[in-house]
């Protein structure tokens, strides 16, 4: 059954106010990719136990109300989740170094395979439908960047990085950026009408903490989930740090708009195994049916 979209928090809420969505264990450490659907509710990877995915629609006193959408393949295990031009799923399967593609019905295929990656972890969309990728190796605390075409061919953009994490486009689709967790840098790259990146350049970095998933506003700011410091950092177009949000979780992992206006945030936290969620003034680049 698909509940219609709605908003998880009033409205006229308070906004940049956490508050609680899914509650503690629910979702297991490995809580990660938030993205809303074509159907306005939240999907999330690992309800319960790892191989899965969660759907999330509110239950109408500001909380939602989890159960589970799929399993995935035998060994597979999801992180970022993207929605395509079709409204199909687009899971990151760190185990099983691929992307599968998942239909309404929770069937999945194979999009793309990545058998050189070390892990595909976070993706991002183009509004051109192509996908990036981030793809860290922890233990040597590197990483790859990788490019995944719409017909699923995949190109190396870059290797010999930092722990590459977090990945998100500019809403004109003409800039990228990528994380790098361990060593708290954001890289920006120009990309070409062809989705070609060049021009890498420091778009910003941090004293202390890590930084996980990163999600784009319509106006071009980017919230960047503070692993480890407990809060959402929110950075204009040029760098500047113009706002942080508190997380009652210390670990926030990954980020999403949605709602009907597209200005709910909902937030993972790693050690809660939750999700919280807060009211923001400008809607997501993406978010349900609009991208």
């Amino acid at each position: 059954m698909l509940f219609p979209a709605c908003a998880s928090l009033p409205a006229g809420a308070p906004l940049f106010q956490a508050r609680d969505y899914v509650g503690d264990g629910v979702f297991t450490a490995g809580i990660e990719g938030p993205a809303t659907g074509p159907d306005g509710a939240l999907y999330v990877v690992n309800f319960g136990r790892e191989g899965t995915i969660g759907r999330v629609v509110p239950a109408g006193d500001g909380t939602g109300r989890a159960s589970l959408f799929t399993d995935l393949p035998p060994g597979s295990i999801g992180n970022g989740i993207r929605f395509d031009g079709d409204g199909a799923m687009i899971v990151a399967d760190y185990k099983g170094h691929q992307l599968l593609r998942i239909d309404s019905e929770g069937q999945a295929t194979v999009f793309a395979s990545l058998p050189h990656a070390h892990q595909p972890n976070d993706i991002a969309r183009a509004p051109s439908g192509i996908f990036y990728a981030s793809d860290p190796d922890w233990a040597s605390e590197s990483g790859q960047l990788w490019r995944i075409d719409r017909d699923g061919q995949v190109k190396l953009i870059e290797n010999n990085m930092g722990t590459t994490n977090g990945i998100e486009l500019s809403p004109d689709g003409r800039r990228l950026y990528v994380g790098e967790s361990v060593q708290r840098r954001i890289w920006l790259y120009d990309l070409d009408a062809e989705g070609r990146a060049s021009n890498k350049r420091l778009f910003a970095s941090f004293a202390d903490h890590g930084l996980d998933g990163m999600r784009c506003d319509r106006a071009g700011n980017l919230y960047v989930a503070r692993y480890g410091a407990g809060h959402v950092a929110v950075l204009a177009p040029d760098g500047r740090e113009i706002r942080r949000i508190p997380t009652w979780g210390k670990d926030p992992t990954n980020i999403a708009f949605g709602g009907p206006d597209g200005r709910s945030v909902y937030v993972t936290l790693q050690d809660r195994g939750a999700i919280e969620h807060f009211r923001t003034a400008v809607p997501g680049r993406e978010y349900g049916g609009s991208r």
